[in-house]
């Protein structure tokens, strides 16, 4: 692989990398209502032993466990992303040496 080609593929991935990064943010950062609606939800439920507020606690429940698994594969992403980068960058380092 051409060191300009390499060049331009780290600077690809560098691009994606901050996108992830900044998406992971801004789930981490829903997160935490969705998580503080469980509760809620779950107390209302507890008092009130309602089916509505039962079902109402089983959603809230879904939807921030989906937003846990979202913010788990983006970190997986970023993972893969950073093992790609340290991987070209070695490349890079190799064919600059004499």
């Amino acid at each position: 692989m051409s060191k300009s080609l390499v060049e331009r593929r780290l600077s690809e991935l560098s691009t994606r990398l901050r996108q992830l990064r900044e998406e992971l943010a801004v789930s981490e950062e829903q997160r935490g209502p969705l998580i503080e609606a469980v509760d809620e939800a779950h107390l209302r439920s507890l008092v009130s032993e309602t089916p509505l507020a039962d079902r109402e606690h089983h959603d809230a429940q879904r939807h921030a466990e989906a937003m846990q698994r979202h913010c788990n594969d983006v970190v997986e992403q970023i993972a893969r992303l950073e093992q790609q980068q340290d991987e070209l960058l070695d490349r890079l380092l190799a064919e600059m040496k004499p």
